[in-house]
């Protein structure tokens, strides 16, 4: 065990991922509680990741905020590489949408009035996250938000010669329009988007752009083809308006947010917390000299890898595990399958149904639920479970299961029939090099809904 883990006491674990796993942990000297995230290196390298998790680290080096989830220290051995993130147990955004609806304008304001807060301060430091959604913020026990898993963040040498970032990334239903263009874009400015499409889901309970098209879905928001309920207060219409516009260069900034009259009410500036020095991070031979210099960093444009192909990595910021007390690898689950769409979806259906299961489409996922009338138990509550499909490629597809509430046994039971009966065999199963990069000029990976199958 590494020298600097004496000061901890680990527990239980509370997340589980393709690289390692999450361990609760407890200062021994303060009592203070932590996350620690044990990477597997070897598996890491083997699959030619080095870099991203380098750069992962990196980014959370510069973000001290009271609004992002912070890292404290890291470590590394030959075989392992540790990271002690802040301990979450809130929730995720997600979940308060999905389990309120829309919330109130004053409830909404105090969230996105954070959110703005630590992505400005995410912008001052250079860092532009990219890939910004109700998943990827988390809440505190306060109702703080959190914002999480920087692992399509980019920094300014990530910057092409013209000032812009050229990488198509981001995930579907938050995605700027000027990132589809392919021309560049601004990431300060998408990331103000992506705040923009959260802010509208937190005042309405649904989503600004969606359809049962990909392509059409990506028309509307290149067209910023939306409409601004009119029940919304003019103040709340107004900023709305203002950061959903198509045009980036007319869409309002993160200062414009700030003195605008509806987002400064009952607002109170966070303060970063950059003078804490009890709170720097420590750096032990976190990555070794031979290869982390300089020369290595700017020799050549940093690899991409899209958001799908993250999903295996991004777990070592990926906290949701923190917000019960089983694993993550029970609230959510993830299977490849190289059935066809419409093939995959009709079996799917089918499964589930068998279940005596109902499955219905909802915020732009497919929802898994139990009969009103079924006579299953009840005393754990009734079982809600999220499903996305990821094309990988065009003959490649991640299904990836998420409960919300109820019965665990059943929860896996019935990942386990999909997974059995559509997931591919485990010599059939890809490492995540091979299933390639995004290359510019393509569009991101599909999510693929119910509607999307043409059923």
């Amino acid at each position: 065990m590494p020298p600097f883990l004496s000061k901890y006491v680990l527990g239980r674990t509370l997340g589980e991922g393709n690289f390692g796993k999450v361990k609760y942990a407890r200062h021994v000297e303060t009592g203070r509680s932590f996350a620690i995230k044990i990477l597997d290196r070897k598996r890491i390298q083997s699959l030619d990741l080095h870099e991203q998790i380098k750069r992962e680290i990196a980014t959370l080096k510069l973000l001290k905020h009271p609004n992002v989830v912070r890292l404290y220290e890291v470590s590394a051995s030959k075989t392992k590489i540790y990271m002690v993130l802040e301990y979450v147990n809130g929730g995720e955004l997600f979940d308060i949408i999905h389990s309120k609806g829309k919330l109130s304008e004053k409830q909404g304001r105090k969230l996105f009035q954070q959110l703005i807060d630590a992505i400005s301060y995410c912008h001052d430091m250079g860092v532009y996250h990219r890939d910004l959604k109700p998943e990827n913020v988390l809440v505190d026990a306060k109702r703080n938000i959190k914002i999480s898993d920087f692992g399509l963040s980019a920094l300014p040498q990530h910057l092409g010669n013209d000032g812009l970032l050229h990488t198509t990334c981001g995930s579907p239903y938050y995605i700027a329009p000027e990132v589809l263009s392919n021309r560049g874009y601004d990431g300060a400015r998408t990331d103000i988007w992506s705040c923009g499409v959260i802010l509208y889901e937190l005042l309405t309970g649904v989503l600004p752009f969606d359809d049962r098209n990909l392509a059409v879905l990506y028309h509307k928001i290149s067209r910023g083809d939306t409409k601004i309920p009119k029940w919304l207060s003019p103040g709340a219409q107004d900023i709305l308006t203002r950061i959903l516009d198509p045009n980036p260069i007319t869409r309002i900034n993160a200062a414009g947010i700030k003195a605008d009259e509806w987002f400064k009410q009952d607002y109170v500036p966070a303060v970063p917390n950059d003078n804490y020095n009890d709170e720097e991070i420590i750096l032990h031979n976190s990555v070794p000299s031979k290869e982390h210099n300089a020369a290595d960093e700017n020799a050549t444009s940093p690899s991409h890898i899209n958001a799908f192909q993250l999903i295996g990595m991004s777990s070592s910021l990926d906290l949701s595990g923190l917000f019960e007390k089983e694993d993550v690898s029970e609230r959510k689950i993830r299977f490849t399958s190289n059935y066809s769409p419409n093939v995959l979806f009709e079996h799917l259906v089918d499964i589930v149904r068998q279940m005596d299961l109902q499955i219905q489409k909802a915020l732009g996922k497919l929802k898994v639920v139990q009969k009103l009338d079924s006579k299953k138990p009840k005393n754990t509550g009734s079982l809600c479970v999220w499903i996305e499909v990821f094309e990988l490629n065009p003959s490649l597809f991640l299904v990836e299961l998420m409960k919300s509430q109820g019965d665990s046994s059943l929860y896996r039971k019935m990942c386990s029939k999909l997974s059995g009966n559509l997931g591919m065999a485990k010599d059939e199963q890809l490492p995540m090099r091979q299933m390639g990069t995004m290359e510019e000029g393509e569009v991101p990976c599909s999510v693929v809904t119910q509607d999307s199958f043409g059923t």
